[in-house]
């Protein structure tokens, strides 16, 4: 009885380590794929087309706001302080209509998170999708991913970089 229970116990370490040893893992650089299809480029595109001309209504509201405070110090030695408190509620209103715009569109919850968000999450789902494909063909139990910005895989062996393949699949459809 007592050799049966260690040999027990080395048969589960051993079946534990056989069972570990069948786990593969890979990684894909998520960048990479976006960056190489043309989806993700065309997404792109469109979420450029949107965020133009909410640019360029900040830039003219930025120029306005320093155009008038130029102004502003060139003619303060002749203002009154009532004139001058206009001036400087005038400032402080525009900057207020600047700060405003600028998180309406450009903010966490802006307009332009919320249409990026519209156009890229079905991208991210095709991709999720045909990496979850690679990786059942070829039998890797875990994929990470690891891009230039976040590294979430330390190291990797470059022969586990499914990314390639993944590009691949996108481009041919399947």
């Amino acid at each position: 009885m007592k050799t049966f229970i260690p040999a027990i116990v080395a048969l589960m370490l051993v079946g534990g380590v056989a069972a570990q040893a069948q786990q593969r893992i890979a990684y894909v650089n998520s960048s990479k794929i976006f960056q190489e299809i043309p989806e993700a480029q065309e997404a792109q595109k469109k979420i450029d087309a949107i965020t133009k001309p909410y640019q360029d209504s900040l830039a003219a509201m930025e120029k306005e706001l320093q155009s008038k405070i130029e102004e502003y110090q060139k003619k303060e030695a002749l203002m009154n302080d009532a004139a001058k408190k206009a001036a400087q509620q005038e400032f402080a209103d525009l900057r207020r209509k600047y700060d405003e715009f600028r998180l309406d569109k450009f903010g966490n919850e802006g307009e332009i998170a919320k249409q990026t968000d519209r156009i890229i999450n079905p991208l991210k789902d095709k991709i999720l999708k045909a990496i979850e494909k690679v990786a059942k063909e070829e039998k890797y139990t875990f994929v990470f991913d690891q891009t230039e910005n976040v590294r979430v895989l330390l190291y990797g062996d470059p022969r586990e970089d499914l990314t390639n393949r993944v590009i691949d699949k996108l481009k041919r459809g399947k």
